[in-house]
């Protein structure tokens, strides 16, 4: 199933590609599809190559008029094309199948009303798992897709849905028709896409700015469309188009732009050209946060970017995966502020983004940006916070290397000479160098080409008077990563003022580089109340404060009159708890006296995350059980004490659901799931309702039975999902048992059902339930690997790593497990690295937590 960057190289020297005209049959029943393809692409003469087929059977191989024994040619994987002619046609006839996994051709049946939905998932390597297909993104073609499925479907592709035409009922004589669609322009295989099934839509239309009058479409499934905003999601998309238009200064690529939310979807969403597939998460059926807001906004401007940058101009091949993604995240947050309601995004990006990408390059397993990617594992692990959230605060910081002008400048002259085509890192980069007269390749070395987080802090000297006489900026790295490198960066100065707020009094903008920078344009000032190096977060960097300017943070954190600079203490703080330089205790108490004054529904949705983490992981064990109950009912307090119907009130409830764990506690949780007690303002609806269940299933107040009466009440896809999250967590060995034999020995659900049965089944509040998984988890783990497809394999390798068992035994038995791996298992490696990096964390933290006067 792998396929090596050299093999890609070579098959790319050897032919070009013209077009594929692929036939489906979707109405062959449950297992498998028909899949006919026809390619036609030039090659050098006399040469041999292979293309790219997952499938359940091959019927026949037709190269030139030449058939070709699919018993010597086909593997199931690849199918070998010997003697290529100069003008070569292919035609392929297979039967493929459907899977489950939320790869490929992903099928799914409604618990509503059963009927069937189909889409398909095919970055990275996975389109093949439809058609025969060279299947790397510098071997661009266009696409024909013709499709034979029941009459009563809506079938979506990349280019416009035509109308479908009348064909022969089926054996089981149902109606059926066949869609058959335009070509696209030259794409690559990965962004081609097919949605299928009895979705239902809403319309509207956007004017391009080159006049075209573009067709929109937000699809759901029936027995969701009663809670589709569609009209928000079109303001949204306006709103970028508008956006990403001016700044990039090339016209919407593609004819027609649908966003369909989808069943059972791995990811949050996917650039298909003009056929976003989006998380059906995201169309909300009950009151939710404005953090969740906000994340689907960004994500459809997310994927909206990367119509031209992504797939009007494609990577040649995986390395430059970073950038892809990088940039989309960058201009989403950038089209987020600028262009819709979103205004605070940036702060969002400092309190999620940045604090995963902090997160993952102090992973042992941190890589530069610019990876090398040898084969498609490389590329199947490198989907994380490097890629993604490194790589856009590196974006950012190059931004205001070369100013924000000058940036779009060079992007817009990059999108002008490189439509259609695939590119590399080193294209973007001399367009930007053009447009801004900055050298880059000294930049691009230490920014793209090393790993690690620098730290930076503030060393000053004041006189008598309070007035600064000294002031630099010191950068420091960890041994491991030691490269020493430029940023620009600002500095702020922040003073109480009469109201007791925290506001700015100063800002110096200056290039930082080297292990020490001065700062004389600081010299002469009054000493403020705080100082904070990298306001307005424009660096990617860990802060640190100054003695006088963490008290001042610690005792006003709440005080900030912008959320920007408070999330980034916020950070600084967690930082320090993590890395084990404060105990992880005052951490908590940090959260926990100032989460109710933050305005940033984000922010509180980060800060609370990092409670539980903390309180599972970073508190010393013999404080950990008193800490988690004290936490807890703090929580209840905030919850009570908030404006009723605020979102800080439903955060705080969830929040206190998720760490019941005393008898006092899981009453209240019962007696709101009962309504025999209720919150000034809050609605119990049906998600909070499960919340509330797998609460107190994980407390032992409810079983088997209470689960099966809530799922009786929502017998939906979320309910089965919630359902089955708190089936696993059942306190008894019985149902651990039950769980891991599903998940781990039958391997028989879907890519949601595992992922819920995973979370439920390491949700426990007595941690002796996953002693017996222990040793069966690293004897099981190779085989997962080996037979499972990488979303599923993936759950389960770090879903299941027993971190909650935080000993040193623990990362013992996983220095053996690593030890034994054999240099081949490179992606297995890599995930048990970073489970292992997990537990070590928390034991030096839990070291450090000793609060003054303990022993």
């Amino acid at each position: 199933m792998n396929l090596t960057r050299v093999e890609a190289t070579e098959r790319a020297k050897l032919i070009s590609v013209e077009s594929y005209e692929v036939s489906l049959d979707l109405t062959r029943g449950a297992d498998v599809f028909g899949s006919t393809t026809t390619v036609k692409f030039s090659a050098r003469p006399g040469s041999s190559t292979f293309i790219d087929a997952v499938t359940s059977a091959v019927h026949s191989v037709t190269l030139n008029g030449r058939s070709l024994d699919p018993a010597a040619v086909a593997d199931g994987v690849r199918i070998q094309l010997p003697e290529l002619a100069d003008q070569n046609e292919l035609t392929v006839v297979a039967d493929a199948p459907y899977m489950n996994t939320g790869e490929g051709l992903h099928r799914f049946v409604d618990p509503v009303d059963n009927e069937v939905y189909l889409y398909t998932q095919f970055e990275v390597p996975d389109s093949r798992r439809m058609f025969a297909v060279f299947e790397q993104p510098d071997l661009k073609a266009a696409f024909t897709f013709t499709v034979t499925a029941p009459s009563h479907w809506d079938v979506i592709s990349n280019s416009p849905t035509p109308a479908p035409q009348e064909a022969t009922p089926g054996d089981d004589g149902g109606a059926r028709s066949v869609w058959s669609f335009s070509p696209t322009p030259r794409l690559s295989s990965y962004v081609t896409a097919l949605i299928a099934g009895p979705y239902q839509s809403v319309r509207s239309e956007v004017v391009s700015s080159d006049g075209r009058t573009i067709p929109l479409g937000v699809f759901a499934r029936k027995s969701l469309m009663q809670y589709l905003d569609a009209d928000n999601i079109f303001e949204l998309t306006r709103q970028g188009f508008a956006f990403f238009e001016a700044q990039f200064g090339c016209p919407y690529p593609f004819e027609k732009y649908d966003q369909l939310f989808v069943p059972e979807f791995n990811a949050g969403a996917m650039e298909n050209a003009g056929a976003v597939t989006i998380l059906e998460g995201y169309v909300f059926r009950s009151k939710v946060t404005e953090a969740q807001i906000e994340r689907r906004a960004i994500t459809v401007l997310h994927e909206l970017a990367h119509m031209w940058f992504g797939d009007l101009v494609t990577m040649r091949w995986w390395n430059d995966l970073w950038l892809n993604e990088s940039f989309a995240e960058y201009m989403s947050h950038l089209a987020a502020v600028e262009a819709t309601s979103f205004t605070s995004a940036w702060t969002t990006f400092a309190s999620v983004e940045k604090s995963w990408a902090y997160r993952q390059d102090q992973l042992p397993t941190t890589h530069p940006i610019f990876a090398e990617i040898n084969d498609l594992q490389d590329v199947e692990v490198n989907f994380d916070g490097i890629t993604y959230a490194k790589g856009a605060s590196v974006l950012r910081q190059l931004v205001a290397w070369v100013g924000p002008e000058q940036f779009m400048a060079g992007v817009r002259e990059y999108f002008a000479k490189h439509s259609w085509q695939n590119t590399e890192l080193s294209d973007l980069l001399v367009e930007l160098e053009k447009a801004s007269g900055r050298d880059l390749d000294d930049w691009g070395r230490q920014w793209l080409e090393t790993a690690g987080v620098n730290t930076l802090k503030p060393e000053l000297e004041v006189d008598g008077g309070g007035v600064l006489t000294s002031f630099a900026i010191v950068q420091s790295a960890v041994d491991e990563w030691p490269t020493i490198r430029p940023h620009r960066l600002a500095v702020g100065f922040y003073n109480l003022n009469g109201s007791g707020k925290l506001e700015r009094v100063h800002r110096e903008e200056l290039d930082v580089d080297g292990g020490r920078t001065e700062v004389p344009g600081l010299v002469g000032l009054a000493r403020p109340d705080l100082i904070l190096v990298n306001d307005d977060d424009l660096a990617y960097a860990k802060v640190r404060l100054d003695e006088k300017s963490l008290a001042t943070a610690t005792a006003h954190l709440k005080d900030f009159s912008q959320s920007l600079p408070r999330t980034l203490v916020w950070n600084s703080a967690w930082d320090a708890a993590r890395d084990g330089e404060t105990p992880a205790r005052r951490y908590v108490d940090l959260v926990l006296a100032n989460v109710a004054a933050e305005s940033d529904s984000s922010v509180i949705l980060v800060q609370l995350r990092q409670l539980a983490t903390t309180l599972n992981f970073y508190v010393a064990e013999k404080h950990r059980e008193a800490t988690a109950v004290a936490a807890a009912d703090r929580l209840w307090d905030l919850a009570s004490g908030v404006a009723g119907g605020s979102d800080a009130k439903l955060q705080f409830v969830k929040s206190f659901a998720l760490l019941a764990r005393s008898g006092s506690q899981l009453d209240r949780v019962a007696a709101l799931l009962e309504g025999s007690a209720s919150l000034d303002g809050l609605a119990v609806d049906q998600d909070l309702r499960w919340e509330l269940v797998a609460s107190l299933v994980a407390g032992g107040r409810l079983g088997q039975d209470g689960i099966d009466a809530e799922l009786q009440r929502d017998n939906t896809s979320s309910g089965q999902n919630a359902a089955a999250l708190a089936k696993a967590a059942i306190p008894t060995p019985e149902a651990k048992a039950a769980a891991w034999d599903s998940i781990v020995v039958r391997g028989d659900l879907s890519n949601a059902l595992q992922g819920s049965a995973v979370t439920g089944f390491m949700r426990v509040l007595d941690r002796t339930l996953l002693e017996p998984y222990a040793e069966k988890y690293f004897e099981a783990v190779p085989g997962i690997v080996e037979t499972r497809t990488h979303a599923l394999a993936q759950q389960i390798v770090v879903g299941l790593y027993p971190a909650l068992l935080t000993t040193q035994a623990t990362v013992d038995r996983t220095d053996g497990f690593l030890a034994a791996l054999p240099p081949a298992s490179a992606a297995l490696r890599r995930m048990m690295l970073e489970n292992r990096d997990g537990v070590a964390r928390a034991l030096r933290a839990r070291a450090a937590d000793v609060l003054p006067g303990e022993a």
